[in-house]
């Protein structure tokens, strides 16, 4: 067997720590099947607790500022319903984000005795995560926050504390779109309770002084008016990796490779678990349960291997240590 690099323009890394199959030792304690995914990251979980914080925030404002204090019964009542409601949905769709797996690939798979039984014929060829000894699949990346190997990794986001992966891309699309919505209800209720306060006695329109009010409905309005441009233009960008079928690492990337995109109709229906209905909307309701990878998932085909032997023309030792390469095994004709 040849070991050479997943960019085939570049020279051999010769590091055995990070070629040698026998180095990949799988983890003592393999996390049980269901169990809950959570990232012990400081920084992730200080944003989502900050996160939790405004939201609830806008709740406090809404209720005991501007709907209670309000005479019109149906008005406010009406309003808390949508408001509330669309409230839950966004924190259950980011609890959904946060604590399920996105599609990590196992940890210390790249041992000796796997890559053996995946019999590698002539030209195939498997890619080799060097930080977290695992084989990657097609459009696997490295997360260095999560420490795994992400299938369909668009980026790692620290509000939900999580990377954005294939399982759970679903659940960021709906966070992303409830605060949206709820930034921009809250917004409307405050432009028309700063009306009503005008034409009325400051006194009589909340429950709260007159300075107190004014801060407090400022903040929500600042916050709506953050969350409700940085969310829409989340939303927009998720929408549009969903419908062209490409996550955001490849489009940074601008890798030139030959893959097969499936429809725009299609990748929609496998985000969003089937057919149009309202479970699209619904963060208890998962996604198309993906299939299991299967030894063909692991391995992947090259154009020829004369075009891998002409990358080893250099013996020499990089100079650098490598960051974020990928390693390939392939057989000998």
């Amino acid at each position: 067997m040849m070991l050479i690099p997943a960019h085939h323009f570049r020279d051999i890394e010769r590091k055995p720590q990070y070629l040698q199959p026998e180095k990949c030792i799988p983890p003592p304690h393999p996390r049980p099947a269901g169990a809950m995914w959570f990232i012990r990251d400081g920084c992730g979980i200080a944003c989502a607790i900050v996160t939790w914080f405004l939201v609830l925030y806008a709740e406090f404002v809404v209720l005991f500022v501007m709907l209670i204090p309000s005479r019109d019964y149906v008005y406010s009542v009406i309003n808390g319903l949508v408001f509330n409601l669309l409230a839950f949905l966004a924190l259950a769709s980011h609890c959904r984000a946060m604590l399920t797996d996105p599609g990590a690939v196992p940890k210390g798979n790249a041992t000796k005795e796997f890559i053996e039984s995946l019999q590698l014929k002539p030209g195939q060829v498997v890619y080799k995560c060097p930080k977290c000894c695992s084989i990657k699949p097609d459009r696997a990346h490295h997360c260095s926050v999560c420490k795994r190997c992400i299938r369909k990794m668009d980026h790692h986001c620290p509000w939900v504390n999580n990377c954005v992966g294939e399982n759970n891309q679903k659940y960021f699309v709906l966070f992303t779109m409830y605060i949206a919505l709820i930034s921009l209800h809250a917004l409307i209720m405050v432009g028309f309770h700063f009306l009503h306060c005008f034409e009325e006695d400051w006194t009589k329109c909340s429950s709260f002084s007159p300075p107190t009010t004014v801060i407090l409905l400022i903040l929500l309005c600042f916050e709506g008016l953050l969350f409700l441009i940085f969310t829409s233009v989340m939303f927009g960008t998720q929408v549009h990796s969903i419908c062209t079928d490409e996550t955001g690492i490849e489009r940074l990337q601008r890798k030139k490779q030959r893959r097969e995109r499936r429809g725009s109709w299609k990748s929609v229906k496998e985000t969003f678990g089937g057919d149009f209905s309202l479970n699209w909307f619904n963060p208890f309701s998962g996604p198309r349960h993906p299939k299991p990878l299967s030894d063909r998932d692991w391995v992947r085909q090259v154009s020829s291997v004369s075009d891998t032997e002409n990358t080893e023309t250099t013996t020499e030792e990089p100079s650098e240590e490598p960051k974020d390469e990928d390693f390939a095994e392939v057989v000998d004709e």
